[in-house]
């Protein structure tokens, strides 16, 4: 192992450790976004990152665990740059059409997220835990704000707010797949935002 890879078991090695690992992801968002899914390399991404390619596995051992990495940064960056500053339901359901339409502008990150995910229903891939996490605050994101619209008496006789909930995930998901495959047919924040009319009254669409 070379001297780059080790991490000392130290409060000061492990604030160089986790910047080291920040080093590399923000390394593979831009091999990523430069390169696409295919076209990037762990070699590029360690030479980008000032890494050895060796270092770089000890920081991630596999490829699955840097692209769960990569979509965490993603999330953590959409949240910070998309979300609204006060929790509203109507904020929310714009928050997502805003995320799809950002969505839209970044084929490369898209193409990453839908591959992952299909891998990841395993429960031993390194993104499993990642892909579970998301689904569960995604759902309990837009439950939230369902039922607060079912609170104010918004939504239409008949909608439950979890499995709506649950339907607007499965469908920003599935929106992603057909964009990939037919970007010019398929207008996912149009789709998302018909789909939230439908759930509402129609005095308060």
């Amino acid at each position: 192992m070379s001297d780059e890879a080790k991490v000392p078991a130290s409060s000061d090695g492990y604030a160089k450790g986790r910047a080291r690992r920040e080093q590399i992801v923000t390394a593979a968002v831009e091999v990523y976004a430069d390169k696409g899914f295919h076209g990037a390399s762990l070699r590029e991404i360690a030479k980008r990152a000032g890494i050895s390619h060796v270092g770089l596995h000890y920081y991630f051992p596999s490829r699955e665990a840097l692209l769960a990495a990569v979509l965490e940064r993603r999330d953590e960056e959409d949240t910070a740059q998309l979300a609204p500053k006060v929790f509203t339901p109507r904020a929310v359901v714009q928050h997502l059409l805003d995320l799809a339409d950002h969505n839209a502008r970044h084929p490369g990150m898209v193409e990453l997220y839908v591959r992952l995910a299909a891998e990841a229903i395993a429960e031993d891939h390194p993104a499993h835990q990642y892909f579970r996490e998301h689904y569960r605050t995604t759902r309990e994101y837009v439950y939230r704000a369902l039922r607060k619209l079912a609170e104010q008496g918004a939504l239409r006789d008949g909608v439950d707010p979890e499995v709506a909930a649950a339907g607007f995930g499965a469908l920003m998901d599935g929106l992603q797949v057909q964009w990939l495959t037919s970007p010019d047919a398929v207008d996912m924040a149009g789709v998302l935002g018909s789909y939230a009319e439908q759930l509402l009254r129609e005095s308060s669409a």
